[in-house]
């Protein structure tokens, strides 16, 4: 079906909603952008929805403006006069990837580089989950929403809520809970999205910022170890971030507070996932409806011969910071880690346990660190999360339409349902067969737009780590 500027005016006269998909692009977004059309049919594609039902064959889904306006068998769903139609068999769709921890720094704070490349990997929302930056990431968060840079939609957490003692030198240190509230009340009137509390905060403290934060509208998450996974719930927290071996509570010598030396894969090892303990601390986290994070790929870097070789990574990454994986890379095969590997397998375990229990899970990447980078990660952890021994289609859930729960956005995104925001992933292959099939974007689509992610990936070659 032909489309021609003329059926292009046609259309926006008769739907002045679609006036959207045709307004002038700021020059640094039009760039990367392949396809900008009033209506898009993409058509004999399979299709995983993100609600979890298994994958459906010979699909068709039609966008008009920003939004999806039928979703269906090809064929059977009408395919408006004068739409771009994309023929993709053999291709992929998904949702656009939630990423639920996906910072906005690897190293230094990377406001050129990472937007780009989370949309270029499929990643059409982040929540950053902790920020070295948060006036930074407020101001990308509007050049984003206002059409001047090229980026998933960005939901800004605030500056850790660390606690006093040794932690990480950028982090401002909270002594009371007084300081707490005094943090959360101050970015919060500044318009973050939420906070993140880190590894050393006190109950006291903890409690005080969720408390402040719930007053103010805002949720509050935390990857912890000074509190326990128990102790936090009982305070009200929203979420957990990264899972079972981020609860002390399981470690011995843990003292109220305190966060335990060492890294616990021992204990996390030997651990039995389905012992009364382990149960009561998820049937306490599913009965207050506080979420996990799952974030299988940035562990697995603890675990390095486990860690897949990824050439796109060190064609990212500015030189010293490749030459830095490169070496991870070479020496991974000569770690003794057959401790942590079997950690991870717990960490898996339990969050299978979680879900099998009613708790909802999301996703994300935590891109701080070697081989971790924006986007890359995420879909690694479609990979772990199906090693797991979740179904493909569950997996996608987890990404997708359970992080836009968590974040309270289902009701626009999270699922290729009509009537939702146009956020799509498209793929070269079929994921539900070959998992690696994830990594094989050739469109993506955030608000009926389509992105070019070749374009987006050479534009950052060379430059993660350095802006």
């Amino acid at each position: 079906m032909s489309f021609t500027r003329s059926s292009a005016a046609a259309l926006v006269l008769l739907y002045p909603a679609l006036a959207q998909a045709q307004s002038p692009l700021n020059r640094q977004v039009e760039r990367f952008v392949s396809v900008n059309a009033p209506v898009v049919a993409i058509t004999h594609v399979r299709l995983v929805d993100g609600t979890g039902t298994p994958a459906r064959e010979d699909q068709t889904i039609v966008i008009t403006g920003a939004k999806i306006s039928a979703v269906g068998k090809t064929g059977q769903v009408a395919i408006p006069q004068g739409a771009q139609v994309l023929d993709r068999p053999g291709h992929t769709v998904i949702p656009g990837i939630i990423g639920l921890h996906d910072h906005m720094y690897y190293q230094q704070v990377m406001t050129y580089s990472y937007p780009k490349l989370f949309l270029a990997a499929g990643v059409t929302t982040i929540r950053t989950t902790g920020s070295r930056d948060s006036y930074q990431e407020l101001n990308l968060q509007r050049q984003i929403n206002n059409g001047e840079v090229a980026g998933p939609e960005v939901f800004t957490t605030g500056p850790y809520l660390q606690g006093a003692g040794q932690g990480v030198g950028w982090m401002h240190p909270l002594n009371n809970p007084d300081e707490a509230r005094r943090m959360v009340r101050y970015w919060s009137e500044e318009g973050v999205n939420w906070f993140k509390a880190y590894n050393l905060i006190t109950r006291d403290e903890l409690g005080a910022a969720i408390d402040e934060a719930h007053q103010h509208g805002i949720k509050v998450t935390g990857h912890l170890c000074s509190v326990t996974f128990r102790e936090a719930v009982a305070l009200g927290i929203d979420n957990l971030e990264h899972g079972l071996t981020t609860d002390a509570e399981f470690r011995p010598g843990k003292e109220p507070d305190k966060c335990p030396p060492g890294s616990g894969d021992t204990v996390y090892a030997s651990l039995d996932i389905k012992s009364p303990a382990v149960q009561q601390t998820i049937k306490d986290m599913v009965s207050h409806g506080t979420a996990m994070t799952s974030t299988l790929a940035v562990e697995e870097l603890s675990r390095p011969t486990r860690v897949p070789h990824d050439q796109r990574v060190l064609e990212a990454l500015a030189p010293p910071y490749a030459d830095q994986v490169k070496r991870f890379y070479d020496s991974a095969q000569y770690r003794n880690d057959s401790v942590p590997r079997a950690s991870l397998k717990k960490a898996m375990e339990f969050e299978r346990e979680f879900v099998k229990a009613g708790g909802l899970l999301g996703a994300g990447s935590d891109p701080c660190c070697l081989s971790q980078i924006a986007g890359y990660g995420d879909q690694r952890n479609y990979e772990l999360l199906v090693e797991a021994g979740f179904t493909p289609e569950q997996a996608v859930q987890i990404m997708t339409a359970n992080g836009a729960q968590i974040l309270g956005i289902a009701d626009r995104t999270g699922t290729v349902t009509a009537g939702k925001q146009a956020d799509l992933v498209v793929l070269n292959g079929n994921p539900v067969s070959v998992p690696g099939d994830i990594k094989n974007v050739t469109l993506v689509f955030r608000r009926g737009l389509g992105y070019d992610p070749a374009k987006l990936t050479e534009a950052i070659k060379g430059q993660v780590g350095l802006r």
